[in-house]
């Protein structure tokens, strides 16, 4: 069954690789969705596919990339279709 989730990264995420590094990872266990940058110096994403990938992922997420300090990894529900693949998005 497919799990899909959308999730928002705060602390020192931005200007620390963190959006290629979620890119990367998440190809690595391959799920589909996208990251990007937030205004407000957070990094949103889009993970998709087995739950127990997307658990794996969130999970990674709270360490990131090794110049990156996670504060916070905040989950919400995602329901709207997603791309295959991965990708970077502009910033919001």
């Amino acid at each position: 069954m497919t799990t899909t989730v959308r999730v928002v990264v705060s602390g020192r995420v931005q200007g620390v690789w963190y959006r290629a590094w979620t890119e990367q990872t998440a190809s690595a266990l391959g799920l589909d969705g996208w990251v990007r940058n937030r205004r407000d110096g957070s990094v949103e994403a889009v993970l998709s596919g087995a739950e127990s990938d997307v658990e794996a992922m969130i999970s990674a997420l709270w360490e990131g990339p090794d110049l990156a300090a996670v504060n916070a990894v905040d989950r919400y529900e995602h329901s709207e279709p997603v791309a295959p693949g991965f990708a970077v998005k502009p910033t919001v």
